[in-house]
């Protein structure tokens, strides 16, 4: 059994999930600290998930070593569980009850009294900016509303642990940058946040660390700085040519081409400088943009295809 470090609140060796002959989660290594924002990136159907489900207590692993808070999630589930705040892909507040009604009930599940219930409310209604609809029934809620109140739900029990699996999905760039807001406001209190994404703004935003899953593999793990270092250049130089342009064999030298299908990406650490050689060996873009390298350029360097695929 390897060794776990006394600060980590999430330590596994070859951690394993396999479902039938499908296997979801492929041998992974990871260490969460105390007062850390870790993320998982990939795309769909990398693994994340099924990592989370793990991590939560509510799916066993099939293989492996697993220490959530220095406890066994075979053995110590319920205890772990009930040190943790969960923020589930899909809301699942329930409808018949008000936005205070959702908190207050809920924080009964974890034995607090109806006067600490109460209290915890009243925080978190601010903290998610909800005061104003507290009494407000569940389903006329936006979708941003409704993601900041589960996740306000999720930390009605004062949580060692907070886990959000795509807390962001479907909402749009106003709510989003809402929600991330809400998130900082944590990481800055302390709070350890583990989350999922597959938005590769949203992992710069806010993890520390994170790891990019494939294929229910760690392919890379690092800073988001740290990984664009590693595997891309300063900048990307985005190309779309005409399609009767044969520009095959003539970016050679350049920096590294990836073809996508309605554009070239061609790496180097001086975009402009990328540009002017184009220019100079006889080619002529419909368009040029060049931008710095994000997570998605280490995410389509490593895999192969862009986050979104």
């Amino acid at each position: 059994m390897s060794e776990q470090s006394p600060h980590s609140l999430i330590h596994a060796r070859g951690l394993v999930k396999r479902f039938g002959d499908f296997t979801a989660v492929d041998g992974i290594d990871l260490d969460v600290a105390p007062g850390e924002a870790f993320g998982f990136l990939g795309p769909n159907g990398a693994g994340k998930s099924s990592t989370m489900r793990m991590i939560g207590c509510v799916s066993m692993p099939t293989a492996g070593e697993l220490r959530i808070l220095g406890m066994d999630p075979v053995r110590d589930g319920s205890r772990i569980r009930a040190r943790l705040g969960v923020c589930p892909q899909l809301d699942n507040l329930d409808p018949d009850l008000n936005v205070r009604e959702n908190l207050t009930t809920y924080a009964r599940y974890f034995g607090l009294s109806k006067a600490e219930a109460r209290r915890r409310a009243e925080e978190l209604l601010d903290f998610a900016q909800l005061r104003d609809r507290a009494t407000s029934k569940v389903e006329p809620l936006s979708g941003g509303m409704k993601r900041r109140l589960t996740i306000a739900r999720a930390l009605v029990n004062e949580p060692d642990l907070v886990l959000l699996d795509e807390p962001t999905t479907g909402l749009d760039p106003q709510a989003r940058h809402l929600l991330w807001e809400r998130l900082f406001r944590l990481k800055q209190r302390g709070t350890t946040l583990v989350l999922t994404t597959h938005y590769m703004d949203e992992a710069e935003q806010l993890c520390d660390r994170l790891v990019v899953m494939d294929g229910g593999r760690i392919v890379a793990e690092g800073s988001p700085r740290s990984l664009i270092e590693t595997y891309s250049t300063a900048e990307v130089v985005e190309l779309r040519f005409p399609d009767e342009v044969d520009y095959t064999g003539k970016l050679e030298g350049i920096g590294r081409v990836d073809p996508l299908p309605d554009r070239i990406l061609l790496y180097a650490d001086d975009g402009d400088a990328a540009v002017a050689e184009v220019h100079r060996r006889g080619l002529t873009p419909s368009s040029v943009l060049v931008r710095r390298s994000s997570l998605e350029d280490v995410f389509l360097h490593l895999t192969g295809r862009t986050l979104v695929d």
